[in-house]
């Protein structure tokens, strides 16, 4: 017969997964004296380790070391799960809080119809509105390299069109057969 692992959702599981962060609990701390914060923070000074699970297994909490480095470690009462819950509650804040920008492109000719450039405009717009910046690439094919200046007169005009909800971060330069510029949204200061 074959012997079956079974998954089990308890306590040690949690503490499986935060002992990877780096943060012990209850039996996992080996020390011989750690300094004890009570569950309500009063300071209940520095204990030998057996009486502070004991105290802490009087409150039904767990005896959490907050700070390893220190001599003797300090370790809380609390309850784990819930400290556990709060330390996720504020990562997942934090991340949310955090705004990624993303480079979008956008490819013209320098021989573009009114109506193609319209819906680059329009395109571009909508890229700097999500806060995104956004990289024009003007393409010179063959021989249209001869009309450098056409090509630049396209992208003054597109950063022109585009300058009220965008500003210029990098201004139009040659990069082989392609002009490009970058271009940012407008901060809500100005």
């Amino acid at each position: 017969m074959k012997k079956v692992k079974r998954k089990t959702f308890s306590r040690r599981k949690q503490e499986v997964v935060l002992i990877q962060k780096n943060i012990r609990i209850n039996e996992r701390i080996r020390v011989p004296e750690v300094r004890v914060i009570g569950a309500n923070s009063e300071q209940l000074g520095v204990v030998v380790l057996k009486r502070a699970l004991e105290l802490a297994r009087e409150n039904s909490l767990d005896l959490v070391e907050v700070a390893p480095t220190a001599k003797p470690p300090v370790c809380r009462i609390m309850d784990f799960s819930k400290y556990k819950y709060d330390q996720e509650k504020k990562e997942r804040r934090v991340k949310k809080a955090q705004k990624i920008t993303h480079l979008k492109q956008i490819r013209i000719k320098p021989h573009i119809d009114e109506n193609d450039y319209q819906i680059k405009l329009k395109q571009a717009k909508m890229f700097l509105d999500k806060k995104d910046k956004v990289k024009v690439n003007l393409f010179f094919r063959g021989r249209e390299v001869a009309f450098r200046a056409q090509g630049k007169r396209i992208l003054d005009r597109f950063v022109e069109d585009i300058s009220d909800v965008g500003q210029t971060e990098k201004s139009a330069q040659m990069e082989g057969r392609i002009m490009s510029l970058i271009l940012t949204p407008k901060s809500e200061k100005n």
